[in-house]
């Protein structure tokens, strides 16, 4: 039997190591080299000759022209949970594998157990493995769930092999894993969780989901920098890698797709968190905008897209006097570089002076702004706060804002407009250049140059 051996692998590409180094030599990412334990490769016996180019001798497989594969695509699995559906594509495509990752608290295993029940129900059994909860715990996170979970299997087992033969001999539809970080193999050493034993155990399941045609849902924990725990290989081999967001002070989730081989990228669905579990948002910027109060100094409303769908979401600015000698830049859900940018934009090219102000920056919801197209309404709330006087309740802001001061036109102008006139939006600030041609009844757009433009519109 061939002895074990140590080697590093990086958690980032996957470059291995005979030693340990800071930085990896594959990708240059510092602190991502990890100890992991394998099998040695057995030493050609002497005498023998290497396989013709260096490769290792195998058996030819046979090929066939594209033209020639018969089949179609599956028809999806809809759970009834219509925002995870959506952010799916449609549905739980048969044989593939769904990585979900998130923070520990965030709602991860009850929205899979949700998941569970709802498939269960519609005839299409699923066996839930519980590596982390007994089945007790499991079973009193179930009765507090609307959904009804009583009929769903459940297996609490971390070892692969016997996870892979309860779901040969069982076949249910789907098969949850909660979470890969607990599943092990024996023919590898070393603890479940490191990089080895990661790797190997997904990449079996996903063999496994390929050949039988059983949907594989895995969890992944993450790391404090917020990627999933384990070797980056882990998101390349599933098809489809979703991230369930959050602030534990909030009553909302956000599932968002950043991986997706059966639909879009970058979709996002909305949850709220109740005592019976998580239920759909079907209308998310009513979400983010339900909150609104009366008219105030700092708050802009902007609209973003999301995958495939817009969203407004209302951006509040405060500027105050200093209180230490140097003033405070303070953005929460927003690129503190960016708002350093924007800030250096309306003092230089609108005369605004923030070099004596504290400047706080929140995007409302816990959401995250990273669109160009919310910086117009970004500025402009800064600019509120600086006179102190409200925008208009009922106005949007797009426009992309240049180094020279300039709004540039935004992608998708019409939908954003279109999503704004339907929340009852009446006023739209935009680049003059890209006004659409068709605009939503309601709603009336202004095109504007500048950002000094804008200031002297609003703020006469």
């Amino acid at each position: 039997m061939a002895k074990a051996k140590t080697v590093y692998r990086c958690t980032d590409c996957g470059a291995e190591s005979p030693k340990w180094g800071g930085r990896c030599e594959g990708c240059g990412e510092w602190n991502t080299m990890v100890e992991e334990r394998v099998a040695a490769t057995p030493a050609r016996a002497r005498g023998s000759a290497a396989p013709a180019g260096g490769a290792h001798a195998g058996t030819a497989g046979a090929t066939r022209r594209l033209r020639d594969v018969d089949g179609a695509e599956s028809q999806r699995w809809r759970t009834g949970l219509g925002e995870f559906d959506f952010v799916l594509g449609g549905g739980i495509v048969p044989g593939s594998v769904v990585l979900v990752g998130g923070e520990p608290g965030i709602g991860k295993s009850t929205l899979l157990l949700q998941v569970a029940a709802l498939l269960t129900r519609a005839g299409r059994p699923c066996l839930y493995v519980s590596g982390e909860e007994s089945a007790l715990q499991v079973k009193l996170r179930a009765a507090r769930l609307d959904g009804g979970a009583d009929e769903v299997e459940l297996l609490s087992e971390t070892a692969l092999e016997t996870i892979a033969a309860t779901a040969l001999e069982r076949r249910p539809a789907a098969l949850v894993v909660d979470s890969i970080q607990t599943v092990y193999t024996a023919e590898l050493e070393g603890a479940p969780g490191n990089v080895g034993q990661v790797r190997e155990c997904a990449a079996r399941l996903m063999r496994l989901a390929k050949d039988t045609g059983i949907a594989v849902i895995l969890v992944g924990h993450v790391t404090k920098g917020g990627g999933i725990a384990g070797p980056k290989t882990l998101e390349h081999i599933v098809d489809t890698v979703l991230y369930f967001e959050g602030d534990g002070t909030l009553d909302h989730r956000v599932l968002r797709a950043t991986k997706n081989r059966f639909g879009s990228v970058d979709e996002i669905g909305v949850f709220r968190m109740t005592g019976g579990g998580l239920v759909p948002v079907a209308n998310p910027s009513e979400l983010f905008l339900g909150d609104r109060a009366a008219p105030a100094s700092g708050s802009a409303v902007t609209a973003l897209i999301e995958g495939s769908r817009p969203v407004l979401l209302e951006v509040q600015a405060l500027a105050a006097k200093a209180g230490f000698g140097t003033p405070q830049r303070v953005a929460t859900g927003y690129d503190g570089r960016r708002l350093a940018l924007l800030l250096a934009v309306l003092e230089r090219r609108a005369g605004l002076a923030f070099g004596t102000l504290d400047v706080f920056l929140n995007v409302v919801g816990g959401a995250r702004l990273v669109d160009p197209a919310g910086d117009l309404a970004v500025a402009m709330a800064l600019a509120s706060s600086v006179f102190d006087r409200a925008l208009p309740a009922d106005a949007i802001f797009l426009g992309e804002l240049g180094l020279g001061g300039e709004i540039r036109p935004v992608a998708q102008a019409e939908r954003r407009l279109g999503e704004a006139a339907r929340m009852g939006m009446r006023l739209a600030y935009l680049s003059e250049r890209g006004v659409p041609r068709s605009v939503p009844p309601g709603l009336r757009a202004v095109g504007v140059r500048t950002v000094a433009d804008c200031c002297r519109t609003l703020f006469p």
